[in-house]
């Protein structure tokens, strides 16, 4: 079950990374408002994720979710580029994700 908090977490921390952008500098207020409970969310379940899982593993995984889900967000949504370096460097980020969840013992 920590895994399931985790990669909700992860999730819920793409979400709060996009509202802080749509709230354009915390200027907008049902953005910033939503970013504040995503953020508190994402925050809550990871550290419910924490309570078994290793430090590293977690952090690392939840920070990963949100790097690679908020820069497909950029991609898909809001039209920011697509290089293949960028691509490259998503892809290894996974990469280190999924050998972090394979080496982490739980």
């Amino acid at each position: 079950m920590p895994w399931v908090f985790l990669v909700i977490a992860g999730l819920l921390e793409v979400v709060w990374a996009s509202l802080m952008k749509e709230s354009h500098g915390f200027t907008r207020f049902w953005p910033s408002l939503g970013t504040l409970v995503f953020m508190a969310g994402s925050f809550g379940l990871l550290a419910v994720a924490m309570r078994t899982l290793p430090l590293g593993t977690a952090y690392t995984i939840w920070t990963g979710i949100g790097a690679v889900g908020a820069f497909l967000v950029g991609i898909l949504w809001l039209g920011e580029p697509a290089g293949a370096l960028r691509l490259l460097a998503a892809l290894l980020i996974v990469s280190g994700l999924v050998l972090m969840k394979l080496t982490s013992g739980h």
